[in-house]
């Protein structure tokens, strides 16, 4: 009986966190105006060289300011080269000339293809979502 009311208090409290979060967090904005783009539900079939490879970008006046890589299963050597080597370079860039640029091929780090081309997808469609979606 015990394991049953333990199973079902749970379960509860499972829905109760679930239903409090915001149905779509995919596009936020803070309080002091930035919006912040969370891939994972953008391109969860965007993988790199494990599997899905969401970021974070956090955009102030249609500028990136920054852009942070969320938990993944990519190998950490290679993936920190990644995170080295692209996620600063958008940082200041306006994003419809980001967007502009990445029509150009993309610029990689040498020994983490896959993961620098999950990176590139991820950064393509949160922007591309920013701007359908911002307010």
């Amino acid at each position: 009986m015990k394991t049953h009311t333990l199973t079902l208090t749970a379960v509860a409290l499972a829905t109760m966190l679930l239903s409090a979060r915001p149905a779509d967090d995919t596009l936020t904005r803070q309080t002091d105006g930035t919006y912040v783009v969370n891939t994972t539900t953008l391109a969860p079939d965007v993988e790199g060289y494990v599997e899905a490879t969401p970021l974070c970008i956090y955009i102030k006046d249609d500028k990136i300011q920054r852009i942070e890589a969320l938990p993944n299963q990519e190998t950490p050597k290679y993936f920190h080269k990644v995170k080295q080597g692209m996620l600063t370079q958008w940082n200041g860039k306006k994003v419809k000339t980001v967007l502009r640029d990445m029509k150009a091929e993309a610029d990689g780090v040498t020994g983490a293809t896959y993961s620098s081309n999950a990176v590139f997808e991820n950064v393509k469609r949160g922007l591309q979502y920013y701007l359908k979606h911002k307010k």
